[in-house]
């Protein structure tokens, strides 16, 4: 699916697996297993399957609109869009697009002179759930909606859309024509989903019936029922491809927080969950019960500590109840096709000077981040070398080169370089938070969000904006009452300090850590920062949205199709006419005419390769302004429940929702 701006709202939806019963597969130039830890299911024929049941499975909340084109739509509409609507192309585990033989039978390139022309052949036997066949004027339909030319429809994206000239039924019965004005590299990421014509042919019903339920879909699931805090779907009785093995799905809003508790009374049978529940999870299986066992034996003969007391009865009853219940629980875990990175703001202040951001990046060493995230999982751990691509994904190389290694005395040289010099040292005594002579306060804050907001890594919270040092060694300072000194880089006797702002919620201490190391890092070159907490659910709109901030750390999603996906990522804004700066989804704000022309440039080449090579130049040049600083892929860890198959943490590609189900 193409990232819409509705995808990044999901921090991340997608699906990969094995090649076996869940996804379709093709070769190409880069077959091969995919990398380690790119999903995790459990595998299994279908025939093993019980052929019933019900799956429960968890989201964030209840979509507010089941039309993925819409501006509200997030993980759950994405979701429930896979299993009810069409998929032209689904996507394996190396995230490359797969033609789905549901509803495609032959789709290619049938011309490029003087136009583009692709023929879409569909599946004689694809219908509506209405009984009607699926046909040339659903495209012409969703093209009309999505090219941006009518403000009535007030989409999400236009972006491919908006590069075709007609939509046609082809020269035989079944095929769809569709002619573009300029060449597209990325059009197999086009009507995916595809909605009936009933949808996009009239601009109310696309702002509106689809928040109540579709009533016409084509997938093996259709949608029953929608109410405040679930979305039931049921088989479709006029589906044609591989029976569902499910009776049905039912998608639960369960807040993250909650998960636990809803996996030990049973209300859920598939949720992404938090690493403590992961941990939790991970300690019933039967290879760490009896090694806690035999710890536990040895501990029990040796006297307690003096004054320490012993666990009720009634707490020990609880404990053990509540891990009953999470053995009934796998952990699954993979990583997830979304990166977090280090946004640096290159509108005002210190960072509008590349020298200066370049310092910054050179003075943070990525590979100690990402096995702060990823080790204790038991994921690699490696740091991301890529804006645009995954590990894995066709294409991939890791540019960082561009800036060069972790290197103090590199960052300091270019630091010096800008004007900004160790003049002298600054004395400052850290006693448990309180503020210094120059303003700024000290101490350890408090941890940060990890989840599903727009673009970030945080999940929605409450919460006010404080702020406090980033720095542990001056919190130990404060603890211990000793004084420290801390050598900080001066221009004009103005010490460099830079604004860090995190989201503060109770589900976001990975984020808090690793901002933590960061400043730490930064710390080193003579570079303070104040880190200051946000409410998570402002942070993105108040905050990165709008530029204000000095540092940041949120995620993006990874595309199938960067050329079309990243471009209004890393688009150099643009002088509005009122004075404002249009910064479409760049909101570093730094970006480059030379990496807007490899954009467009990819964009419009048809040959694969010829296309990645031109994005893989563009993210060399994104490493070069140093913008953004990828740091890791996020963990994907999921509770599963036993017995569940060909479910988990589908990574990358796109669950084969009619193969989901449980063993017999």
């Amino acid at each position: 699916m193409p990232i819409t701006r509705s995808r990044r709202a999901m921090l991340l939806a997608a699906g990969v697996m094995l090649p076996l019963p869940v996804l379709t597969g093709c070769s190409s130039e880069d077959d091969g297993p995919p990398p380690r830890a790119a999903w995790d299911i459990a595998s299994a024929p279908r025939s093993g399957t019980a052929g019933t049941g019900t799956l429960r499975w968890a989201l964030d909340a209840t979509p507010t609109t089941l039309n993925a084109f819409q501006k509200t739509a997030d993980t759950g509409t994405q979701r429930i869009a896979g299993a009810v609507l069409p998929s032209l192309y689904t996507l394996d585990a190396r995230g490359r697009p797969q033609r789905n033989g549901d509803y495609l039978t032959s789709a290619d390139v049938t011309s490029t002179d003087p136009k583009q022309v692709v023929v879409f052949k569909l599946n004689p036997k694809a219908v509506w759930s209405d009984g009607r066949p699926i046909g040339a004027e659903d495209f012409q339909a969703q093209w009309k909606a999505l090219r941006g030319t009518d403000e009535k429809y007030g989409t999400a994206r236009n972006a491919g859309y908006d590069r075709i000239a007609k939509v046609e039924p082809g020269d035989k019965e079944h095929e769809v024509k569709v002619t573009f004005a300029k060449p597209y590299t990325d059009w197999r990421s086009l009507f995916t989903p595809l909605y009936p014509k009933s949808v996009m042919g009239n601009p109310a019903v696309f702002t509106a019936a689809a928040n109540k339920g579709l009533a016409v879909g084509a997938g093996p699931f259709m949608v029953r029922r929608v109410t405040d805090s679930e979305v039931t779907l049921v088989r479709n009785p006029r589906w044609w491809g591989d029976r569902a093995r499910l009776s049905r799905v039912v998608f639960q809003a369960v807040p993250a927080e909650k998960r636990a508790e809803a996996l030990i009374a049973g209300r859920l049978d598939l949720a992404e969950v938090d690493r403590t529940t992961a941990r939790r999870i991970q300690a019933t299986a039967p290879d760490k019960q009896a090694a806690g066992a035999k710890r536990g034996s040895s501990a029990s003969s040796a006297p307690g500590k003096a004054g320490a007391p012993e666990p009720s009865t009634d707490d020990t009853d609880k404990n053990r109840a509540r891990t009953r219940a999470l053995s009934r629980f796998t952990l699954r875990k993979a990583l997830d096709p979304a990166y977090t990175q280090l946004a640096l703001n290159g509108t005002k202040g210190p960072l509008a000077d590349e020298r200066v951001r370049r310092a910054v990046a050179r003075a943070i060493d990525r590979k100690t981040l990402a096995k702060l995230v990823l080790k204790p999982m038991g994921l690699p751990s490696e740091p991301l070398g890529n804006h645009l691509l995954m590990a894995g994904q066709p294409g991939y190389k890791d540019h960082s080169g561009a800036l060069g290694d972790p290197d103090t005395n590199a960052a300091q040289s270019l630091l010096a370089d800008a004007g900004w010099r160790a003049g002298g040292t600054g004395r400052q005594k850290a006693l448990d938070g309180k503020t210094d002579d120059r303003g700024s306060r000290h101490g350890a804050p408090t941890a940060t969000a990890s989840s599903t907001n727009p673009a970030t890594d945080s999940a929605s919270g409450a919460g006010s904006a404080t702020a406090s040092g980033a720095s542990p060694a001056a919190g130990d300072a404060g603890r211990s009452g000793r004084l420290r000194e801390t050598a900080v880089v001066r221009k004009k006797g103005r010490p460099l300090v830079l604004r860090f702002v995190l989201p503060d919620d109770r589900t976001g201490a990975r984020l808090s850590t690793v901002g933590e190391r960061i400043a730490r890092m930064l710390e080193k070159i003579g570079v303070r920062t104040e880190i200051t907490k946000v409410s998570a659910e402002s942070y993105f709109r108040d905050h990165i949205a709008t530029g204000d901030y000095d540092l940041a750390l949120y995620s993006w999603p990874a595309s199938a199709y960067p050329a079309t996906d990243a471009r209004p990522i890393y688009a150099k804004p643009q002088p509005a006419a009122d004075g404002s700066l249009v910064v479409e989804q760049n909101y570093t704000r730094v970006g480059t005419d030379q990496i807007d022309q490899l954009f467009d440039q990819a964009l419009s080449e048809l040959d694969g390769g010829a296309s990645r090579s031109l994005v893989s130049r563009a993210d060399a040049r994104i490493w070069a302004a140093a913008g953004s600083i990828p740091l890791y892929q996020r963990p994907q860890l999921i509770a599963m429940r036993k017995g569940l198959v060909n479910a988990g943490a589908f990574g990358f590609a796109t669950p084969r929702y009619q193969d989901i189900g449980f063993r017999r």
